[in-house]
């Protein structure tokens, strides 16, 4: 098998305010006609990639491309209508001059081989590979960036009944043991960030509980990523309908900020921007 080196993506920012910002920003293309927030508004290969440079202009340093729907009750998409929805978007924004970071948001070890070939240097996999086992060794021999992220359940059913005694211990502890797991089989560390998964099998308090306490894990010493764009959390604790939960999301990330995630995965790269921005100011004057 051939060794590759370790893409050093979680360092290198490269959106138009990295030299000003603290933190990362993650921006979101549903190529999906059913993704909760902006499902079908960008499935098609032209509309995707237009957003995609929109976000980059607005300031996102990474660009992630999805070809599922996570969202809690959907049901997964045949592989290759998947890989479809990706693919060219990928290719487009890798063909340019400076080509921007690209993570391609799946769990499928086919999924995954098809966008690293194509240039994808991040794997954003919602279910530390329990999904599709096969994806750990595609990690292995490629070595991307990989968000390690948590969900309890799958999408279809993870929002049925979600039980913790202590969602950040727990979290925590699976943490661990993944990231132990993952490098174990010759992934390198520096290579992982991890993600709590808000909204993937936990309740408003859950989210909570993790907005809250990500030093729980930070003695694994990996930088954390948090979704938290336009999320249901909003409705529970404000009444809030999707379209109506910018502004919460805003004053969210800014917690999130205090609390010390480093990395930001967003639909709205400018105003993300914007508040990191302003919280550096503020921090530093």
């Amino acid at each position: 098998m051939e060794e590759r080196a370790p893409r050093p993506v979680w360092t290198g920012r490269t959106g138009p305010l990295a030299s000003r910002l603290c933190a990362g920003v993650m921006g979101i293309v549903n190529l999906t006609p059913d993704s909760f927030f902006d499902g079908g508004s960008h499935d098609d290969p032209e509309a995707g990639l237009a957003h995609a440079r929109r976000l980059l202009q607005d300031g996102a340093d990474v660009i992630d491309l999805g070809g599922e729907s996570s969202r809690p009750g959907a049901r997964p998409a045949d592989p290759a209508e998947e890989a479809s929805r990706v693919l060219p978007v990928l290719k487009a924004l890798k063909a340019g001059p400076n080509p921007p970071l690209v993570s391609v948001d799946t769990y499928r070890a086919s999924t995954a081989v098809l966008a690293l070939e194509a240039g994808c240097d991040i794997v954003n996999d919602i279910s530390a590979q329990s999904f599709d086992p096969a994806l750990t060794d595609v990690l292995v021999q490629y070595r991307p960036g990989y968000v390690l992220m948590h969900c309890q359940g799958t999408p279809a059913t993870m929002q049925s009944c979600p039980r913790y005694a202590d969602p950040a211990s727990e979290v925590a502890a699976f943490f661990e043991r993944e990231l132990s797991r993952l490098v174990r089989a010759g992934f390198p560390e520096e290579n992982v960030i991890l993600d709590p998964g808000i909204g993937f099998g936990k309740t408003a308090r859950h989210n909570l509980a993790l907005i809250r306490h990500p030093e729980a894990w930070a003695r694994l010493g990996r930088p954390s990523l948090i979704g938290l764009s336009m999320k249901s959390l909003f409705k529970d604790l404000l009444r809030l309908e999707t379209a109506e939960r910018g502004t919460a999301t805003q004053a969210a990330t800014a917690l999130a900020l205090v609390q010390g995630y480093a990395w930001h995965r967003v639909h709205d790269a400018l105003a993300t921007s914007k508040t990191i921005a302003l919280f550096q100011a503020l921090s530093e004057a």
